[in-house]
């Protein structure tokens, strides 16, 4: 049975072939030839707020002919204290698949362990590797492979974003840049775990020099508010703005997972001057998604 719970644990066939798969659904949106959950029931669970992912997923699933049931965590018993596992043997008995977006990666994979039907990581703390698959093709869909290429995240080096690019970055062959305060790089287990070519500087000129893309996040992200001014203050100075677009190369794209906070990791006129990108990169995450449900069922 197949998952798609994190780039880490994703082989580097199967991440090109999600690749590959993407652009033809993206294509073949509204011909209806092909619905593989034609019959199934999915839930998604969901213990975190959501707009792109929730709207995302939901549309997908019924696109491709399934229906959905929305738990949110507080209206189930697992917002009461129902240990996970029980939570997953019951909707495993019920429904087809499920989606999860919870905060511990442990969460999702013991979901997946006992629920016994396929279940995909819609973020956690740990990783978000559905958006990094749609980020992937929306380079690919605008510039070509990405293998060679050079991406530059600029913020809080050390969220669950960043991750999923560090394990990407192993298996396409493409160097990622990390521009960060000390404090909010990647742990050194986490890098030598994953292999591939990650540079960590707190020098952004340097990180941005003659990237493909340069790619920020919020610096404060769902479960560390009470971090909120501690945040602001230390990345402050971390930013895309029109400074940092000159030093990358002259075609560079600028990509935001949003939602996105203008004044602080981005400004709102190189936010707006990257909005037909972005917005793209937003509207694939269907697509891309659409390509792990089917390939889940496969």
């Amino acid at each position: 049975m197949r998952h798609f719970l994190s780039i880490e644990q994703l082989s580097a066939a199967d991440f090109k072939t999600l690749l590959k798969d993407t652009p033809k659904i993206k294509k073949q949106r509204g011909s209806r030839s092909k619905r593989p959950l034609a019959g199934q029931i999915w839930a998604m669970v969901f213990s975190k707020a959501s707009t792109r992912t929730r709207v995302s997923f939901e549309v997908g699933i019924r696109e491709l002919g399934g229906q959905v049931v929305f738990l949110p965590a507080t209206e189930i018993q697992l917002g009461r204290g129902e240990p996970i596992k029980d939570t997953a043997r019951v909707l495993g008995r019920m429904v087809h698949g499920a989606v999860f977006r919870t905060f511990q990666q442990s969460d999702v994979e013991e979901f997946a362990r006992y629920a016994g039907i396929p279940t995909v990581n819609a973020l956690t703390d740990g990783e978000h590797p559905c958006q990094i698959l749609a980020d992937i093709f929306t380079f690919q869909e605008k510039r070509g492979p990405i293998q060679g290429k050079v991406v530059t995240f600029i913020g809080d080096g050390a969220c669950n974003v960043v991750t999923s690019w560090i394990f990407a970055a192993a298996k396409l062959g493409f160097e990622l840049r990390i521009a960060a305060p000390k404090a909010f790089q990647p742990a050194p287990e986490l890098l030598g775990r994953s292999g591939g070519k990650v540079v960590c500087t707190e020098d952004i000129k340097a990180a941005a020099s003659g990237a493909d893309v340069l790619y920020t996040d919020v610096w404060v992200s769902m479960g560390k508010e009470a971090e909120s001014s501690d945040r602001i203050k230390q990345l402050t100075g971390y930013q895309i703005n029109a400074r940092t677009v000159k030093l990358a190369k002259s075609n560079a794209l600028v990509m935001h997972c949003l939602p996105a906070y203008r004044g602080k990791e981005i400004d709102e006129e190189t936010f707006e001057a990257n909005a037909q990108t972005i917005f793209d990169q937003a509207e694939n995450r269907l697509h891309a998604q659409k390509a792990i449900l089917s390939w889940l069922v496969s």
